[in-house]
């Protein structure tokens, strides 16, 4: 059976049309203001102890794209980077953006000084708008860059007096609050003082309205030039798969921990949740889990979005335990692979399935999601209305249900391409597919299941092992909280294995690893190296940077041929 086949079969029992919705909206502008027009005295964010309405958050942005417009001069086009954890300064940013036609450069605020300084330039941002608590990072980039205004909040800039001014005095207190050194940089909250007038901008479906960065797990990272198009047309198509509920999600609360320059939670955040009319719970750090819990416990939530590693945070907690999960109908989960057990135990605590999706920042995100009511628990669900998929095999040959290959999708939510890259924007994009370089196998249900990245497949003896396969299996030790695996070189067998554990027992052993690796995987699959790691590198969303440990392993084989020499050339 063809895989497009499967898929119209799946899509049709659940309910869903294989064609694109209609937008909408004609601009996430209109749909911005169709939300603040239907329910313009609902709560639209909260943050911090802090509710603001659609119509306060409207005002609060207008008075800000007034500013950028009239004192900065910033221009329809002109790039704009947000260096913020979630707070409300961050949608207010977006909107006022939108406003104005303003191209979005969502930046990852833990960003070191080169990785600011190659996006910055990469982008040719104009301003950026960051917190204080990353403002000496920046000062330090700055001087490498073209950026002309610098924007600086702080955490408390939205809240009211006498609170503000309370809190601001207890993180000074705590060493919490920077002081800023005199510089050429405007206080946030001076964009607040001014007139709430300026010229709108009536933006195109084709016109570019966020430069959203490759994480850069895989390579270097490049800028996806998302459009007005791209992005409405993802936010219907995930709407229509929502829709298929009993009850429609209607003025909805859902708890966003995710970071907001990250595009899984953008598109949530900025784009589903202002579609329904919905309220949305920000989390500025959800690594802290205790404060994670009480900002989140006077809420009775609908909708949770986050991914297997935050979920595994929570479960542990007896905090999140008491928590009210009567009204929570919808768990999101996206970013990396949901592990089946974390899944079942996420089940039990709250009563509500894990719907496990799909999706890349190529593709505005999403690709497939698991339907409510139809979750197939290990798999990222079927692809979503309006998206068609392939899969091919190393030469191009076209797979059938149950092959395993490369996925290829064509549908309105693919990028525009790659900024100022076009060469690699044909690597990717060929003859209107986009090649996720995910490798996944198709049932004849029409469910993906991602078996790995094409790029960290490993080829042991010419057989090829998929990394994220033995780092599930591995999982299921209960004295083994996380793992990664990794290919190193080998005369013998092309590659071989490494894992990399972090566990929970101070006696497991690798000796214990490798044998239970035999049991429950065969036997070109089982690691001949284990090393036994406090923590794994990771980005901010919780993927494990398997390119770190290859270039640590790397490092560290250049160093023992350079020990080799050494030795070689005393010995003469």
């Amino acid at each position: 059976m063809l895989v497009q086949e499967a898929v119209k079969k799946a899509q049709k029992k659940v309910g869903l049309n294989a064609q694109q919705p209609a937008l909408p909206a004609g601009s996430l502008l209109e749909l911005w203001r169709g939300a603040v027009a239907d329910a313009n005295d609902r709560p639209a964010y909260t943050c911090l102890g802090q509710t603001l309405t659609y119509a306060e958050v409207d005002q609060i942005a207008r008075r800000v794209a007034s500013y950028f417009q009239k004192q900065l001069k910033l221009v329809a086009g002109d790039r704009i980077a947000i260096q913020l954890p979630n707070l409300i300064q961050y949608p207010v940013v977006v909107i006022a953006a939108w406003k104005l036609g303003l191209v979005v450069v969502n930046t990852n605020p833990m960003y070191t000084v080169r990785e600011l300084v190659h996006q910055f330039n990469d982008a040719n941002v104009k301003a950026v708008v960051v917190l204080d608590q990353f403002y000496e990072t920046l000062a330090e980039a700055l001087p490498n860059t073209n950026i002309e205004h610098v924007v600086v909040t702080r955490p408390v800039d939205l809240l009211p007096q006498p609170k503000r001014a309370v809190l601001s005095a207890a993180m000074a207190l705590m060493g919490k609050r920077p002081s800023l050194p005199k510089g050429d940089w405007i206080p946030f909250t001076q964009l607040l003082t001014g007139s709430s007038n300026y010229s709108v901008h009536r933006a195109q479906l084709d016109d570019i309205c966020a430069l959203q960065y490759t994480g850069g797990t895989t390579g270097a990272s490049k800028g996806v030039m998302l459009t007005q198009g791209t992005l409405m047309a993802n936010i219907a198509q995930s709407l229509a798969v929502i829709d298929i509920l009993d009850e429609p999600i209607q003025y909805n609360v859902a708890v966003a921990p995710l970071p907001i320059y990250h595009i899984y939670a953008f598109s949530l955040c900025m784009g589903l949740m202002p579609a329904t009319r919905g309220h949305s719970i920000l989390i500025p750090d959800p690594r802290n889990i205790q404060a994670f819990v009480r900002a989140i416990k006077d809420f009775k939530f609908e909708i949770f979005c986050g991914l297997n590693s935050l979920f595994v945070a929570l479960l542990q907690d007896r905090d999140f335990q008491r928590l009210d999960f009567s009204r929570l109908r919808m768990t999101l989960s996206g970013g990396m692979a949901l592990m089946e057990s974390v899944a079942h135990d996420w089940e039990k605590t709250t009563g509500c399935v894990v719907s496990e999706g799909y999706g890349m920042t190529e593709s505005s995100p999403v690709i497939s999601m698991n339907p409510s009511g139809h979750e197939k628990i290990g798999t990222a669900g079927i692809p979503i209305p309006g998206t068609e998929i392939k899969v091919v095999n190393e030469n191009g040959v076209e797979q059938e249900v149950g092959g395993t290959g490369e996925l290829c999708v064509r549908g309105d939510q693919v990028m525009k391409g790659y900024w100022q890259r076009p060469e690699q924007t044909d690597e990717v994009i060929v003859d209107g597919w986009l090649h996720t370089g995910d490798i996944v196998t198709v049932d004849e249900e029409g469910y993906i299941k991602i078996v790995d990245r094409l790029k960290d497949m490993i080829i042991v003896s010419g057989f090829n092992v998929y990394p994220n396969e033995l780092e599930q299996a591995l999982t299921t030790h209960p004295d083994v909280a996380q793992c990664a695996a990794i290919g190193l070189a080998d005369d013998k067998a092309g590659e071989v294995v490494k894992m990399f554990v972090v566990s929970t027992n101070p006696d497991l052993n690798a000796d214990h690893v490798i044998a239970f690796c035999k049991e429950n995987m065969a036997g070109y699959k089982v690691p001949k190296f284990v090393e036994f790691r406090d923590e794994l590198p990771m980005t901010n969303v919780g993927k494990v940077l398997r390119k770190d440990l290859k270039a640590q392993e790397k490092a560290k084989a250049r160093a023992s041929d350079r020990a080799g020499e050494t030795t070689e050339e005393d010995a003469a």
